[in-house]
């Protein structure tokens, strides 16, 4: 029997099975009283639909038009698992019962994120192993290992130059973009257009601050202006002003720039690029512009990072509203296009132990995930969900099911009697919040006498440090659409374009068109 005809058979097997077992595509996940899961027959049906959802889907074996990489950096497991907890309980659902939009994917795999020299790795070397394929030094970002951190020179070296999966598509004849909630010249999106020996090079300003010439060492922005991917990127949005302004003038927020060669990047910009191309401030203006009428689309939202989105900053749009304004520019191109989008928050809320801010990023990251869902057939667009890097975030204790995962723990500490929050860290900063001394004992407060509810609420550690470190876990995988069953099992970061390479037909490895030759994009 062939593939289709057994699929076919299944299908209608499973179709006649749904209705007497109650697991059909039509049943909810989510439970509004925890009373259900008492239930012996809840559990049994729900595995059922599981097993009907797994087997009803046949993989999808055609030709990927288009790929977007979405990147929630630092968004461990328990990032995530927390994040499902907090968004149903937000929607007055049990939290634990909760999807996020990428785990309603049906291929999970785990990355293992290391980089070349370091155990933990950080958001530079992730970011060459993630969009290039090639894992490199902590610190640096699209140059292969042979060049250490500050090693200038070799970092303009050809041999040492890696090509990301945006270079890829561009040489495929398809467009590219990239969007992120941090400063466009940040580690991660740097990784789809730079080469540096240290991700901390975003201006000139910045090179000459770290005691480099910025005659031996392009900055970040200035390649993005001047490189061979950079300036061939059709959309561009996230933060980052000042990185491309001099000094001598000040950005649409008032605030200055730091350029030190008095180039005013952003003109430059928009008058190096053929036909229609359009910079936007913000949210309104994003909005209100015409994709149809667009053919570059640089959006700068901040003089850095983008707000949190839990500040309610004005006018600000959010990671959805992008990612929809990247995809209807992008989708223009009859050849499709790679496109990058990171929540580069969820980090930084976790550096900051900020748990409700990093939980809240990760929903908005979902939220963005469905958005693109929405706006692409998933006969034709590869969409990859992951992280570059855990944290040291945990979910620990007992805690009843639907306990306030961003609240107090319904249990208390068997040794001290003491409440603790359901979420913690291993370390972080401010470590006099929790911890005071008594007659010489070191003991801990007393957390009932802390405001949980405030969004800026920091979270419990461990050991002190000046900000909470990132993790060296692995980080989960979720694919959907074309060739998607390829993104299961644990593999090295660095597999991952070449994965999205083979379904698309780019890049220097295998692909699929050179096994089928005449393959096409949908049935």
């Amino acid at each position: 029997m062939s593939a289709l005809r057994f699929f076919v058979a299944l299908a209608l097997q499973l179709t006649a099975c749904s209705s007497q077992y109650k697991y059909g595509p039509e049943q909810s996940w989510d439970l509004d009283s925890i009373s259900e899961l008492k239930s012996k027959e809840f559990w049994f049906h729900d595995a059922q639909r599981t097993l009907y959802n797994k087997l009803s889907t046949p993989p999808n074996q055609y030709r990927a038009k288009n790929v977007i990489f979405f990147l929630g950096d630092g968004m461990s497991v328990p990032t995530v698992t927390a994040g499902r907890i907090f968004d149903g309980q937000l929607r007055g659902v049990v939290g634990e019962r909760n999807r996020l939009e990428f785990e309603k994917f049906n291929y999970v795999g785990l990355s293992k994120t290391y980089c070349a020299n370091k155990q933990v790795a950080d958001s530079a070397c992730t970011a060459s192993a993630y969009l290039s394929g090639i894992k490199a030094n902590y610190l640096t970002i699209g140059v292969t290992a042979d060049v250490e951190l500050n090693d200038c020179k070799g970092s303009r070296l050809p041999q040492n130059r890696l090509s990301s999966i945006a270079a890829w598509a561009l040489k495929g004849s398809k467009s590219a973009g990239l969007v992120t909630t941090t400063r466009v010249t940040h580690a991660s999106p740097a990784g789809v257009y730079a080469h540096t020996s240290n991700r901390d090079f975003e201006s000139d300003y910045d090179v000459t601050k770290l005691g480099q010439n910025p005659g031996n060492c392009p900055d970040i922005a200035q390649q993005l202006i001047d490189g061979e991917v950079g300036k061939r990127l059709r959309v561009v949005m996230g933060g980052g002003t000042i990185k491309f302004l001099p000094n001598t003038t000040t950005d649409v927020y008032g605030n200055k720039g730091q350029r030190l060669d008095n180039r005013n990047l952003i003109e430059e910009w928009q008058q190096t690029k053929p036909g229609n191309a359009r910079v936007v401030f913000n949210r309104t203006d994003l909005l209100n512009n015409d994709p149809q009428n667009t053919d570059f689309l640089l959006g700068l939202f901040n003089a850095s990072h983008l707000a949190y989105h839990m500040d309610d900053s004005i006018d600000t749009p959010t990671l959805s509203e992008m990612t929809a304004a990247a995809i209807n520019v992008l989708s223009r191109d009859p050849n499709g296009y790679f496109l990058f989008v990171e929540g580069g928050r969820i980090d930084h809320a976790h550096h900051e132990t900020k748990a409700k801010k990093a939980l809240d990023e990760t929903v908005q990251f979902s939220d963005a995930v469905r958005k693109a869902r929405q706006l692409t057939n998933p006969w034709d667009t590869l969409i990859v969900v992951s992280a570059d890097h855990g944290h040291t975030v945990t979910i620990s204790g007992y805690p009843d099911v639907n306990n306030s995962i961003v609240g107090l723990n319904s249990e208390l500490s068997n040794v001290d009697q003491l409440p603790y929050t359901a979420i913690s860290y291993a370390n972080g900063p401010a470590y006099e919040r929790f911890y005071q001394s008594t007659d010489g004992e070191v003991e801990r407060v007393d957390l009932r006498t802390l405001d949980f509810s405030n969004p800026n609420a920091m979270y419990p550690h461990g050991v002190p440090m000046t900000e909470e470190t990132h993790g060296g876990g692995d980080v989960a995988v979720y694919a959907h659409g074309p060739w998607s069953h390829l993104f299961t099992g644990v593999y090295e970061q660095s597999t991952l374009p070449h994965l999205m390479g083979f379904a698309s037909c780019l890049g220097p490895g295998i692909t699929y068109c050179d096994l089928q030759p005449k393959a096409r994009y949908t049935p």
